[in-house]
């Protein structure tokens, strides 16, 4: 298994990616799963980091757009784990996986929210300030009034509304967000 010095400061802005494989997180990520695999796990689903910089939080460091860098290193991290997990797959046995691509599944509901019932894809539901982002949903929070109309509940999180569709799409999605295979197969398999 190759090892990746993925290193960053996302607070600066800056940003040194030193790519030879995975990246560290999956390298770590992969330990963890091969202990399981070693302990008879045999059946895995494996979700990819989202669109970091497209939550309130990230949003509002950026001017209320998506914070073009942690995406770009969300979308690193969901590569070397794709690479990593074909790679553990390859030299293990019997390894059945799903992989939902969280970001896809996070942009597409961004890029085409009224297809899905939002009308709020920058700011929270819940929270205080600029795009309800500068405080997270406390009691004396801002609360919208419908959270259906919104994809993220509070800074980071998304609201029960978004979080259906994600469930339905690892569940029974195609290969647009899972891949090889989605859940129901794996569940079957």
């Amino acid at each position: 298994m190759h090892r990746t010095l993925f290193a960053c400061m996302l607070l600066s802005r800056k940003c040194s990616i030193v790519l030879r494989g995975p990246t560290l997180v999956s390298f770590f990520y992969f330990y963890f799963l091969q202990r399981l695999y070693d302990h008879g796990a045999r059946k895995f689903e494996i979700a990819g980091v989202g669109t970091l910089g497209c939550c309130p939080d990230f949003r509002l460091k950026n001017k209320t757009e998506c914070f073009i860098e942690a995406n770009y290193m969300a979308v690193k991290y969901n590569e070397g784990l794709q690479s990593m997990l074909k790679e553990w797959q390859s030299e293990n046995g019997g390894i059945i996986y799903s992989y939902f691509d969280t970001f896809a599944a996070i942009n597409d509901l961004i890029q085409t929210p009224a297809s899905y019932g939002f009308s709020e894809v920058k700011g929270a539901c819940c929270g205080l300030g600029e795009l309800n982002a500068r405080a997270p949903c406390l009691p004396l929070s801002n609360l919208c009034p419908n959270r259906q109309d919104h994809i993220f509940f509070d800074q980071f999180h998304p609201t029960e509304a978004a979080a259906r569709l994600f469930v339905n799409k690892l569940f029974d999605g195609p290969s647009t967000y899972t891949s090889p295979i989605n859940m129901r197969q794996l569940v079957a398999a």
